[in-house]
C-alpha cells in the first residue's frame, strides 16, 4: 500500500494549453486522429512511437499487427494518457476534441478496454461487471446475455451474487474474458480497445468472444491488437507498425498481402 501511496500524481491540468470543456455528448462518433504523434517511455530515450499520423473513421473497425515491439501496445498508451506528457509529441484527437486538454478521468471514462491479462476481484459477479454498482440488476442481466454468460449465472443458486475467486480462480479462462466483455458492455462507449484478448484462450473460447465482440462492437470504432492474425481478418482496415512507425494501413487482404 506504502508503494502505491507513493507513487507520484498523474498531471491532469491540461499542461500549457490548459483544460477544455467537450460537448455533453463527447465522444458521438469516435473518430480518431493521430498527428505528428510520438512517445517514448521515461526509462528508455528512444521513441516508441514515431511521427505517427492516422485517421480513423468513426465505427471503424481497425486490427493493429506487428512483431513484438513494435508499438502495437504503445498507441492504447497514447489513447488513455498512460504515459508522462513529458515523453510525447504530438496530437491525438478524438472526434476533433486534443485528448490532452481533457481530465483524465472524462477521457478514460469514455474509452473502454478488454486487456490481455483479465482483471477480476474477489467478491460477487455482480460487482466485477458493474463495480461502480451505476447499473440495474436488470442491465446487468441483460449484459450477461450479450456475453453468453447468462445460463451460467442463473443456473448458480446466488444468480448475480454469485462469489468470485481472487483473480476468478474459480472460472475458467473463458469465463473471466466474457466477464471482462460485460464490462465493456455496461459501459456504453464509443471507443472500444482490444488488447491480444485472446491469446491466452483455446479457440472455442476464441471463438465465442469473436461472435459476441462483433455484436457489441457495430456501432463502436473498434482497435484491436492482434495475437492471432485470424481474428483481424474481418476488419475494416489493418495498421501495420514496425518500429514504431506505420508501414501500412489499407484493407486486410493488401496489408497481409505485403505483410507477410
Amino acid at each position: 500500500i506504502h508503494e502505491y501511496a507513493c507513487l507520484p500524481q498523474e498531471e491532469d491540468n491540461g499542461g500549457s494549453k490548459g483544460l477544455i470543456r467537450t460537448p455533453p455528448d463527447w465522444p458521438d462518433h469516435g473518430g480518431i486522429e493521430f498527428r505528428n504523434y510520438s512517445l517514448r517511455y521515461q526509462s528508455n530515450p528512444e521513441l516508441t512511437l514515431k511521427n505517427i499520423n492516422l485517421t480513423i473513421k468513426p465505427c471503424e473497425k481497425i486490427g493493429i499487427i506487428g512483431r513484438t515491439g513494435a508499438g502495437k501496445s504503445s498507441l492504447f498508451q497514447g489513447l488513455l494518457r498512460l504515459v508522462d506528457r513529458s515523453t510525447v509529441d504530438g496530437t491525438i484527437l478524438i472526434d476533433d476534441i486534443d485528448i490532452s486538454r481533457i481530465t483524465l478521468s472524462h477521457l478514460r471514462s469514455h474509452i473502454s478496454i478488454i486487456p490481455q491479462q483479465f482483471v477480476l476481484f474477489t467478491g460477487t459477479l455482480r460487482f466485477n461487471i458493474d463495480p461502480l454498482g451505476v447499473h440495474s440488476d436488470e442491465q446487468c442481466w441483460t449484459a450477461l446475455e450479450a456475453a453468453q454468460l447468462k445460463t451460467m449465472a442463473s443456473d448458480h443458486p446466488d444468480g448475480l451474487l454469485m462469489p468470485v475467486a481472487e483473480s476468478g480462480s474459480n472460472l475458467s479462462v473463458g469465463q473471466r474474458q466474457l466477464i471482462c466483455i460485460c464490462r465493456a458492455i455496461l459501459k456504453p462507449s464509443k471507443i472500444l480497445l482490444i488488447d491480444e484478448a485472446t491469446a491466452n484462450v483455446d479457440n472455442e473460447s476464441g471463438r465465442i468472444f469473436q461472435s459476441v465482440i462483433s455484436e457489441i462492437a457495430k456501432n463502436r470504432t473498434v482497435l484491436t491488437i492482434a495475437h492471432r492474425l485470424s481474428t483481424v481478418t474481418g476488419s475494416d482496415r489493418l495498421l501495420a507498425l514496425d518500429n514504431g512507425t506505420v508501414v501500412d494501413f489499407d484493407i486486410p487482404d493488401k496489408v497481409l498481402l505485403r505483410f507477410q
